[in-house]
């Protein structure tokens, strides 16, 4: 059985299985549906909690078997939880799992709690991952950057607050989520201090903003993200950040042209007579990604593309201290450059 993290509630007051596998990147959301998982144990009588990290090579699989196995101390059921950090079990560990799942579905005893990173299609097709799945698998997707406003509005609205109606309200969640994007821990804990400043009701602008810390975090592959979006805003504020905390301009830029590479790969295929989902396939392009590619690939010129492919061939001779004519002498200018010129060209209207 697959649920999502808000099928959980209506799952669990249904009645609790023996074994849960969740799977996500995110702390915060990961950390929530745990804990539901938790207290729904203990509210069917768990009063012992045993936990397990797969982090060394010579981890002892046969330690977590055995606590499954063992009488609880304190009460006859208990919770046993295994993380798997790097989602990478190895060829005991998947045996391991295999002999787990099984046995943990059978049993009356404990409750079997797996926590996974975000997994690849490899892992997602393993035995040890099938094994599991005959449990409930809880995927826990990210919180993107087009989504965060959602989720913050959300997140006021049950604690009774809320931001006004119509585009100001969109101006006040879209300030907020500039200052919070890539932290959604940091950005519960903000919402939660607005419960503490203020009383219920409607928040604006000026609340908001004299009380939220910017405490946004960027990766490199928010970057390129961006780019694909055409969100000129957010590519300066994300290049902005990455140069601040010291990211390697050389990494930025890689990250980059690789999914500019990506496109003009895809386009040359699709020319070619190959069908977009197949091309997509072929050059590894997954997920949310995909998505974006699906809507540019039919719209853009294979010259645009190309185009772009060659100035991210310039930029590179740029941060390896070269210099061009066509170029800043600045490498994070370059790269900026570089991005907004994409995002023209992604942007433009077929």
């Amino acid at each position: 059985m697959a649920l999502s993290p808000a099928q959980l509630p209506d799952h669990l007051a249904g009645g609790l299985r023996s074994l849960y596998t969740v799977v996500g990147d995110d702390p915060l959301l990961v950390q929530e549906c745990m804990d539901s998982l938790r207290a729904a144990a203990r509210a069917q009588g768990a009063a012992e909690r045993e936990r397990y990290v797969s982090t060394d090579p010579r981890f002892d699989w046969s330690a977590v078997w055995m606590a499954l196995h063992s009488v609880g101390l304190f009460a006859p059921k208990k919770i046993l939880e295994l993380h798997v950090p790097n989602g990478k079990p190895g060829k005991e560990g998947s045996t391991a799992l295999q002999r787990l799942a099984q046995d943990a579905l059978r049993s009356d005893t404990a409750t079997t709690l797996v926590a996974l990173p975000r997994l690849d299609k490899a892992s997602r097709g393993s035995s040890w991952f099938a094994a599991l799945e005959k449990g409930v698998t809880i995927d826990v997707p990210p919180v993107d950057r087009a989504q965060l406003p959602k989720w913050i509005a959300q997140r006021l609205r049950q604690q009774g607050q809320r931001v006004p109606a119509g585009a100001e309200g969109q101006r006040v969640l879209d300030f907020f989520a500039d200052r919070v994007e890539g932290n959604l821990l940091a950005a519960h804990q903000e919402i939660q201090k607005l419960a503490l400043l203020y009383p219920q009701g409607e928040l604006g602008y000026e609340q908001i903003a004299e009380a939220v810390l910017d405490v946004a975090r960027y990766h490199v592959f928010q970057l390129p993200e961006a780019v694909l979006a055409a969100d000129a805003q957010r590519v300066q504020r994300v290049l902005d950040a990455l140069q601040g905390e010291g990211e390697a301009v050389v990494l930025v830029l890689f990250t980059l042209a690789e999914d500019l590479r990506a496109l003009w790969r895809v386009k040359e295929a699709t020319l070619a007579g190959k069908a977009l989902a197949a091309a997509l396939q072929e050059h590894r392009i997954w997920y949310q990604k995909a998505r974006a590619f699906e809507q540019l690939i039919p719209r853009l010129r294979r010259e645009d593309l190309g185009h772009l492919v060659q100035a991210a061939h310039q930029v590179d001779g740029i941060t390896k201290g070269l210099r061009h004519p066509d170029w800043p002498e600045d490498p994070w200018q370059a790269v900026l450059q570089l991005a907004l010129r994409a995002c023209k060209v992604l942007g433009r209207p077929s």
